[in-house]
C-alpha cells in the first residue's frame, strides 16, 4: 500500500508564532514607511523573505515522503490500541520534526535521514468492545522554525479489534478430567515449563515472574505446556444472570487464564464453536469472538 505525500494532498498555514510574527512584520512596514525609515525598511523586506523561505522548506519537508505500510495491534477495551505507521524517505533530503496524530493523540517527534525508513507508533483510546474503523490520520510538521505547519490527511482502511476486558469474579471451570486450571499453583508441578514471554494485557498475576521483576527485568510470564488431559471448553451459557458484557469480560479472563497455562480451550458463543486449541492465533480468535459478539459489523471511533 505504498502511499507518497505529493504537493495536492499537503496544506499549510501559519502557526500562532508565525502570526505573531506576521504581525511584528506589519507593524515595522507601517512604521518604516511613516518616517521613510529605509534601514527598517530593508530589514522589514528581509524577514519577509526569511519567512517565505521557511514556508517553504516546511511544505518540502513533508513532501515526497512515502507511508509503507499501516498496520493496528489490538487491545483491551479501556486500553491504548496502536496503529503503527512506517515512514520511508527514499530522497537526499533529510526531513525533521514529522508527528502523527489520530483521535488528537500525538505520536512521538522522528526525524527520517536521507534513504531512511522509520516507524512512528501512535496510540488510540478504547472504550468499549467492538470493531474500531479509523478515518483517517494526519502527519503534519512545523519544521523548520516554528512559522507554518504542513499537514497531511491520511485515509487508511484501518481498523482495530477492541477486546473485551479481561475480568470476572468466577472461577476458571474444571478441565475435561476434572481438574482445576485456576489452582495453577498446586498443579504447576506436573505441567512442563517452556519458558518465558513478554506480559500481555489479560494475563493472570499468578503466572509473571515477579522474582525477575524484582532484578529490574520488564514484566515476563511463564509459560507452561499442561498435561493431555487438560482441555477446557468455555461456553456463553457458564456465565448466567449477568449483562452481556460482563458475561463476554468473564470469558475473556478465562480465555487469557487458560492460554497463560498453555492449556488446550475451545469457545461456545450460541450457534458458534471455536474448536479446542492454544497459541496466540487461537488466544485472538476467540478474544475477537467475544469482541464482535452481537455488535454491528463496524463501531464508530
Amino acid at each position: 500500500m505504498p502511499l507518497q505525500l505529493r504537493r495536492s494532498r499537503i496544506y499549510i498555514l501559519p502557526t500562532r508564532t508565525g502570526l505573531g510574527f506576521a504581525g511584528l512584520l506589519i507593524v515595522m512596514l507601517i512604521a518604516g514607511l511613516n518616517y521613510a525609515n529605509s534601514l527598517a525598511l530593508v530589514g522589514t523586506f528581509s524577514l519577509m523573505s526569511f519567512a517565505l523561505v521557511a514556508m517553504n522548506l516546511c511544505h518540502r519537508n513533508l513532501l515526497g515522503v512515502r507511508i509503507t505500510s499501516a498496520t493496528t495491534l489490538s487491545a483491551f477495551a479501556g486500553d491504548d490500541a496502536v496503529v503503527e505507521l512506517t515512514l520511508d524517505n527514499d530522497t537526499s533530503l533529510d526531513r525533521y520534526s514529522l508527528t502523527a496524530a489520530v483521535s488528537g493523540r500525538k505520536a512521538e517527534v522522528i526525524a527520517l535521514g536521507s534513504n531512511e525508513s522509520a516507524r512512528l507508533r501512535l496510540a488510540v483510546t478504547t472504550q468499549r468492545r467492538g470493531r474500531l474503523k479509523l478515518e483517517r490520520v494526519r502527519i503534519d510538521t512545523d519544521f523548520p522554525f516554528g512559522l507554518f505547519r504542513a499537514w497531511v490527511w491520511l485515509h487508511l482502511p484501518l481498523q482495530i479489534t477492541v477486546y473485551p476486558r479481561a475480568r470476572g469474579e468466577r472461577r476458571t471451570p474444571p478441565g475435561a478430567a476434572g481438574r482445576d486450571p485456576d489452582q495453577g499453583s498446586a498443579q504447576i508441578g506436573v505441567d512442563e515449563w517452556i519458558g518465558l514471554r513478554p506480559f500481555r494485557d489479560g494475563d493472570s498475576p499468578r503466572q509473571v515472574d515477579w522474582k525477575a521483576y524484582a532484578r529490574a527485568h520488564p514484566l515476563l510470564v511463564k509459560e507452561y505446556r499442561g498435561g493431555a488431559s487438560e482441555t477446557l471448553q468455555f461456553d456463553l451459557s457458564q456465565t448466567p444472570g449477568v449483562a452481556l458484557d460482563r458475561r463476554l469480560e468473564q470469558l475473556a479472563l478465562w480465555v487469557c487464564d487458560a492460554e497463560a497455562r498453555g492449556a488446550r480451550y475451545g469457545l461456545m458463543l450460541a450457534a458458534r464453536a471455536i474448536p479446542q486449541d492454544r497459541g496466540a492465533a487461537h488466544r485472538h480468535r476467540c478474544l475477537e469472538a467475544l469482541a464482535l459478539y452481537g455488535l454491528p459489523p463496524v463501531s464508530a471511533l
